[in-house]
């Protein structure tokens, strides 16, 4: 059986789903994807962007869903203010999040803003407070995570794209080739790195 796999660039304020329930008639996964029986690996917020891998390989899912395998996803945060070394620190060491502390993580102060399409809208800039970039890299994916992390050291996240889902130690998906609402297939080297996980 040939399996699909699919990576798509979320837009904000999409849902990461096809489906609606709610009264409120938001854009989801079917306004930009019309390929029946996928569905996406892990979730993204509603009012976060970035790479989405989907596919109807339950295999797949459940191998990069599962916490105790923990495979690395990379994180672009805008967050308030400029972070300190020591809350740098902090999110790498872990913090507690509603009574339990995060795995360790990687994080580093982005010197130069990345290259991002403009977000529809654009965040509330006030002039009295600086932003900066963090990249943060995590092993695991409790509920707006990185959200919570970074408000526990004082830097509240303005704007979250998720930018690389890592596979292997040579492999990772990335955002690279696709601007937000587009989606491609995955390449034949990618498919096979994946399916090996299982």
């Amino acid at each position: 059986m040939k399996y699909k796999y699919i990576l798509f660039y979320k837009p904000y304020h999409v849902m990461c789903q096809f489906t609606d329930n709610t009264p409120h008639n938001r854009e989801t996964l079917k306004n930009y994807i019309n390929i029946p029986n996928i569905y996406s690996v892990g979730r993204l917020d509603f009012d976060s962007e970035g790479l989405l891998l989907l596919t109807d390989n339950n295999r797949v899912k459940h191998r990069l869903c599962e916490p105790s395998f923990a495979h690395p996803r990379t994180y672009w945060s805008q967050v308030e203010n400029i972070p300190s070394i020591q809350a740098l620190r902090q999110l790498e060491t872990g913090v507690v999040i509603q009574g339990k502390k995060t795995k360790k993580a990687t994080a580093k102060l982005l010197m130069n803003e990345p290259q991002l399409p403009p977000r529809n809208p654009p965040i509330r800039y006030r002039k009295e407070i600086p932003t900066a970039w963090i990249e943060l890299q995590l092993t695991e994916g409790r509920n707006r995570q990185v959200r919570k992390m970074t408000a526990s050291v004082g830097h509240p996240t303005l704007r979250l794209v998720r930018v690389k889902i890592g596979i292997n130690p040579s492999i990772e998906l990335s955002l690279t080739g696709l601007a937000p609402g587009q989606w491609r297939e995955l390449t034949d080297i990618e498919q096979k790195s994946l399916e090996k996980l299982c």
